[in-house]
């Protein structure tokens, strides 16, 4: 199994920065890696991407050494299992509620000791080109478990789910919370805010670390001086279709500035 290049850089206090992909296509995947983005967060909750994509979007973060994970809407077995069969360096698993969630995600990530996992090497194993054993024991070491906390549940089941040993970190969904606290898309609102911070000071005390979604310059600033060193840098989508709205503004207003002459 390859080496897990966010997990060492991560175990190095390295700060590293990812981006959610919803597009189903390999390019996108290709494109942020030689981007040189340290990680791709691999969307199978709200994209529709089929498990054959998603292969070989993990393919594409291969080439070009960006570590790939993949996104899941819940804790279901058979979506670990193909994820992780197909080359997955770690999975995140939306809106965890409750310790049991991870501790069911960590059966079926890992296998015994850690878990009970399905025994097959397949592409991670590079088809049996080594020892199973010598497998078992790399993909133990090298997968990641990433519970996203998004909900008021979450949030007061917070220091149970982090007491978790098999969690690399945890990252914020702020978003889903702002929903959950009845006050959507409000993302600094004071008790959005409040919750938040409680999440961070959770994973402080159980020395996990804390990834945040970077919507601003100055939020991002925030969560640094704070000691937060994993960012994702929101959708490929959403950061596309920004760039290419401002590149037509800019150049609509260059033409109508030059028609005004």
């Amino acid at each position: 199994m390859r080496a897990n290049l966010l997990k060492q850089k991560i175990a190095r206090n390295e700060k590293v920065f990812g981006m959610f992909v919803s597009t189903p296509h390999p390019t996108m995947v290709e494109l942020l890696g030689y981007a040189e983005f340290d990680f791709v967060i691999i969307d199978h909750e709200h994209a529709s991407s089929s498990k054959e994509m998603i292969e070989n979007m993990i393919r594409a973060a291969e080439v070009t050494g960006t570590t790939p994970l993949v996104r899941l809407a819940e804790v279901n077995r058979q979506d670990i299992l193909k994820v992780l069969d197909a080359g997955a360096a770690g999975i995140v698993i939306a809106n965890v509620k409750t310790k049991e969630e991870v501790e069911r995600a960590a059966q079926h990530t890992f296998y015994h000791p850690k878990g009970m996992r399905s025994l097959n090497s397949g592409r991670p194993g590079q088809f049996g080109k080594h020892s199973l054993t010598e497998y078992i024991e790399t993909a133990n070491e090298e997968l990641m478990l990433v519970p996203m906390i998004e909900s008021i549940e979450g949030i007061e089941q917070r220091d149970a789910i982090v007491s978790c040993s098999p969690i690399d970190f945890v990252l914020e969904g702020t978003a889903d919370l702002s929903q959950s606290l009845h006050v959507p898309w409000q993302l600094n609102h004071p008790e959005v805010e409040e919750h938040v911070e409680q999440l961070f000071e959770s994973t402080k005390r159980a020395n996990i670390p804390y990834a945040i979604v970077s919507r601003n310059e100055a939020q991002h600033q925030q969560w640094s001086e704070k000691g937060v060193s994993i960012f994702v840098l929101g959708d490929e989508r959403g950061n596309a279709f920004r760039a290419y709205q401002a590149k037509l503004n800019h150049y609509r207003s260059l033409a109508r500035r030059k028609s005004d002459e």
